[in-house]
């Protein structure tokens, strides 16, 4: 009864979860944000606080690298530069993810796309930018290159991109790295609600979509009615009419909505359990080993509950 739970990312008809597909690249957006917002780290490391003015460079344009894209040129940063396996293209402009994504499809690749320049650098990575988002491979970043990066900002999107030695070059260089433990965790944490509502057997919002849409017109009416009761009816009645925002959530949630709002206070709140633990074990901008240990802190407080660990 509970057999397609263990399978994620499953198409919407087979029990999958709206905003599967743009999770993981959904996350790296938010596990960015957290930190570009937060003056503290952004002091640290010697760059303006929020998205304005801010460059970037993806490593990678399949399905990780193109949400990441979208989503970052959404909030006001430019992308200037993409690498792929078979060539790389590069724009000090900027440039337009969703015309990149129309010309993939129809060609295949992104060698050959009229808004952007064929790179003929060394390495698209070593290029100036603000974020850097290795998106594809791991082991790109290592102790032989490091010292070639020039972002402040590194966004690990795929697994293990900067090996140790490079890990520990970068911070002396003054780079934030933002760990793949953390802020690739998008997908799987759009799959544990894709779990939950496989076992639930129900989609998320579906319970509560018509009482919604009935208080909130409720709710109209008896602000309407307050006002006429108020200033009388003499030139007939006071309509009062939703907004447009806020008649697009007269329903109440969408399971969309839902997933990326739980998306983002996970994501939130995680970042925030990493900064205070690097800023009370005085790490810096060592965020790895403050995730590190936030995890196991967890794992060790679960086992010691249970009666598993000794003091």
């Amino acid at each position: 009864m509970n057999a397609s739970a263990c399978i994620t990312g499953k198409p919407i008809n087979q029990g999958g979860i709206h905003g599967r597909t743009s999770a993981t690249g959904r996350g790296v957006f938010h596990g960015l944000e957290n930190f570009i917002i937060d003056p503290f780290y952004m002091n640290l490391i010697g760059a303006e606080t929020g998205w304005a003015g801010k460059s970037y460079i993806v490593q990678g344009f399949g399905n990780v690298g193109l949400h990441t894209c979208r989503y970052l040129t959404r909030a006001g940063a430019t992308c200037v530069g993409i690498a792929e396996w078979d060539g790389s293209i590069y724009n000090p402009n900027g440039i337009d993810p969703k015309a990149l994504e129309d010309y993939k499809i129809e060609h295949g690749t992104i060698v050959g796309f009229p808004g952007a320049e064929a790179y003929t650098g060394e390495n698209l990575m070593y290029e100036a930018c603000d974020i850097l988002v290795p998106a594809a491979m791991e082991k790109v970043i290592h102790k032989d290159n490091a010292h070639k990066i020039k972002a402040k900002i590194i966004g690990e999107a795929a697994n293990g991109p900067i090996t140790p030695a490079g890990d520990k070059i970068l911070q002396e260089n003054g780079c934030l790295i933002i760990p793949d433990m953390y802020i690739n965790a998008g997908g799987v944490t759009v799959s544990y609600f894709e779990w939950l509502k496989n076992l639930n057997h129900v989609s998320y919002g579906r319970l509560t979509f018509k009482y919604e849409r009935e208080s909130n017109y409720h709710l109209l009416q008896s602000v309407q009615n307050s006002l006429e009761k108020r200033f009388g009816r003499v030139g007939g009645p006071i309509p009062v009419s939703p907004s447009e925002e806020f008649s697009a959530r007269m329903s109440g949630a969408s399971e969309k909505d839902i997933v990326h709002s739980g998306l983002d206070y996970s994501m939130e709140r995680t970042a925030k359990g990493i900064m205070q633990t690097a800023q009370a074990m005085n790490l810096g901008i060592d965020l790895r080993t403050a995730a590190y240990v936030n995890s196991i802190s967890k794992i060790f407080t679960t086992y010691r509950s249970a009666g598993l660990t000794y003091n």
